[in-house]
């Protein structure tokens, strides 16, 4: 099959490669020409995936139209902030368009399948998501993740496009709820972070990961989703490897920020990206659209947004009246 991957970062990086390893013609786009020559040049995408050689074929190219054109599928990986703007070019494509971003766009409340179908209605829409460490992934280590459409057969297309035996893929026809669990933990993530930064133990975390559950679940409920989602590989397992692994780039700013570095230098100082930032505020303006009770985000959006300190952000958390578990 003749794929774009639209997005020259990890995620993107590892997906071409899975592609390419299964024989598809594969064209890998990114916003940097400049480090497109030098994934062209070495082999290797030495910027977000150190020591893994990329096998012969992918193709780098340095525009979108050139990335497009005669594509049947494009799986477009970059940044939420950056999606509407690359899926504006999409808006004659009729081929099977496969969101691997994980976001909330802010205002609209749109998810990324949901911005796809705006920007390129004639497209057939999915997204792939769930627990997948894009380094983890580029190197061959076994995972599952979903392929979720509200069209099946777009579902099953994503499935045997990506299915290999150490990257199982399975099918959801609940995209919402997919989508909302993968941006909705990159949140969750960020507390967790802050729990380590803080010095806290298992089972703060644990505390903390069984409970943000129950927002996300209530949280996407509202929205429209499946409850059952949220206990899958796109909910609970894409949530609890973003709040352990040391790999996990929300978590590790969590952590920074727990241990007092201020927020503008953690904004400044990163070329990877935190979708958990611009998550927490579009998922907190979901939830007071939707009168959802979330504390756990509404903590989070107030150290992110409103320069609420630390400490005092867990302090309302646990001070919180006591209640029924739901």
């Amino acid at each position: 099959m003749n794929t774009a991957v639209l997005g020259a970062g990890a995620w993107g990086t590892a997906l071409a490669k899975l592609l390419r390893e299964s024989g598809h013609d594969v064209r890998l786009w990114g916003h940097d020409p400049a480090h497109l020559a030098e994934v062209r040049a070495s082999g290797r995408n030495e910027r977000y995936l150190p020591g893994v050689p990329l096998p012969a074929g992918i193709h780098c190219v340095d525009t979108l139209p050139e990335a497009v054109r005669g594509a049947g599928e494009i799986v477009v990986a970059v940044p939420s902030r950056a999606f509407r703007e690359v899926a504006g070019a999409l808006s004659e494509f009729r081929g099977h368009a496969i969101s691997v971003t994980k976001g909330i766009e802010h205002n609209t409340g749109l998810t990324m399948c949901g911005v796809l179908r705006a920007c390129a209605p004639r497209a057939r829409i999915a997204v792939l998501s769930g627990p997948s460490l894009a380094l983890e992934v580029a190197r061959g280590i076994p995972t599952a993740i979903v392929a979720a459409s509200d069209d099946p057969a777009a579902a099953r297309l994503v499935q045997s496009l990506f299915h290999r035996p150490a990257f199982r893929v399975y099918t959801s026809a609940d995209p919402l709820g997919v989508e909302l669990g993968g941006a909705l933990k990159n949140i969750i993530a960020i507390a967790a972070g802050t729990c380590d930064g803080l010095g806290f133990g298992d089972n703060a975390k644990a505390a903390l990961i069984t409970r943000a559950l129950a927002e996300m679940r209530r949280l996407g409920v509202a929205c429209g989703a499946q409850a059952e989602t949220f206990t899958g590989l796109s909910g609970l397992g894409d949530l609890t490897v973003t709040c352990f692994s040391k790999l996990s780039r929300n978590r590790a700013f969590g952590e920074r920020l727990g241990k007092g570095d201020p927020l503008f230098e953690l904004l400044a100082g990163t070329r990877h990206v935190v979708e958990g930032h611009p998550t927490a505020r579009s998922a907190w303006q979901l939830a007071v659209k939707h009168g959802v009770t979330t504390p756990i985000l509404e903590q989070v959006h107030a150290m992110l947004y409103e320069g609420k300190d630390v400490k005092a952000a867990v302090r309302d958390l646990t001070s919180r009246d006591s209640k029924a578990e739901d």
